[in-house]
């Protein structure tokens, strides 16, 4: 029945994981200060629990809200400007066809590409397409505003009472957990390291190199500067592959179009500065502190990116680090030796200073018990 219930209780729970998911995530990070208004109040929990849920509000649901809306603006714009008729297609492709090389242009005519014309109506068609893909998004995310707005509530519904109660809850965790003592406390704080380094991390990474990458865009001159760089700032989610995603094709573009300027300017930013950023800032801010490799990282938020959406760039890194912790336990526990933690070497362990006393109670218990 602890199971029917549970796996009830979880289906019932699926339509708003997500802001579940959230409100523990904003839980965790803001959970310092959450700890000392309740200091600062006099112990008033209820208040300080409605300070920090809007504390959040101003820092993170209002700013998101107008960079959302400043990316619909920007991206419709762009839309109109493409498709209206008066747009000079012809001129840009003519530019960029003169701009290739011989190879390239062979290559182009593999997929019959290689004249004017062809990839004019190429585009139009996809230009088409695209109108009605954009139409049908509109639609849809118009009908979806109620569930949107429904979400947002029941999140920070659930944040106020993650404030206010969180102790508690964490204190019935641990009771209720079928793990030891030192194995629930070694979960529970894996669990609220990742999601900490892992959000905070890629947050921090992903503003540096949408606005850096943004800012580039508009000093050269590129139609729609803010929304590639908020698309920049998302694909930044991806490790080693995000940015460049983005500003790689721009660079191409510049150079087959003859502006050698400007794209030796973009080649030099995006390899000098966005990528060493993210091979700078990655390792520290989110391999050191969920302590996996770095492939692991990757391979783990494509997969969570893949299943969940936007949510797996937590859950993702989140179920391989508990994946490596619970084995790293397994094995310590069978291999009876220090050796037992070698999945996580790097120091995975975050209470290894409660290890040895633990053993030692629990082995000199057993012994007491094999002698009774």
């Amino acid at each position: 029945m602890l199971v029917i219930v549970t796996a009830a209780f979880v289906w019932l729970m699926l339509p708003f994981y997500g802001a579940v998911l959230w409100a523990i995530i904003l839980a965790i990070l803001f959970n310092p200060l959450q700890r000392r208004l309740v200091q600062r109040l006099g112990g008033r929990r209820n208040l300080a629990a409605a300070v920090s849920t809007f504390a959040c509000v101003c820092i993170v649901v209002i700013p998101g809200s107008m960079v959302l809306a400043a990316l619909a603006r920007e991206a419709n714009s762009l839309y109109t400007r493409l498709s209206d008729p008066n747009f000079d297609a012809v001129s840009v492709f003519e530019r960029v066809h003169a701009g290739m090389p011989s190879f390239l242009v062979e290559a182009l005519s593999i997929f019959n590409l290689s004249e004017i014309h062809e990839i004019q109506t190429r585009l139009t068609a996809f230009l088409g397409e695209a109108a009605q893909t954009i139409a049908t998004s509109a639609l849809t995310i118009g009908q979806s505003t109620a569930q949107l707005l429904i979400s947002l509530g029941v999140m920070l519904y659930v944040l106020f009472f993650m404030f206010r109660d969180g102790s508690r809850l964490a204190i019935v965790i641990r009771k209720a957990s079928p793990l030891t003592e030192y194995q629930t406390e070694h979960v529970l704080r894996k669990f609220a390291t990742v999601v900490k380094y892992t959000v905070r991390g890629n947050v921090i990474i992903a503003m540096i190199q949408g606005v850096i990458g943004g800012a580039t865009f508009w000093l050269l001159g590129i139609e729609a500067a803010f929304l590639w760089g908020v698309l920049m700032a998302v694909l930044s989610l991806l490790p080693a592959v995000g940015a460049f995603l983005v500003w790689a094709p721009a660079a191409a573009y510049l150079f087959l179009s003859g502006q050698m300027v400007q794209g030796i300017i973009l080649l030099a930013v995006g390899v000098l500065i966005l990528s060493t950023i993210d091979n700078l800032l990655r390792p520290p801010l989110v391999g050191q502190g969920t302590k996996l490799p770095d492939y692991m990282v990757l391979v783990s938020t494509l997969g969570g990116l893949a299943l969940f959406g936007i949510n797996g760039f937590v859950i993702g890194p989140l179920i391989a680090a508990l994946f490596v912790a619970f084995w790293s336990l397994y094995t310590d526990e069978h291999s009876g030796s220090e050796d037992g933690q070698l999945m996580v070497d790097s120091g995975v362990d975050e209470v290894a200073s409660a290890r040895a006393p633990t053993r030692k109670s629990s082995r000199s218990g057993k012994t007491r018990r094999i002698r009774k």
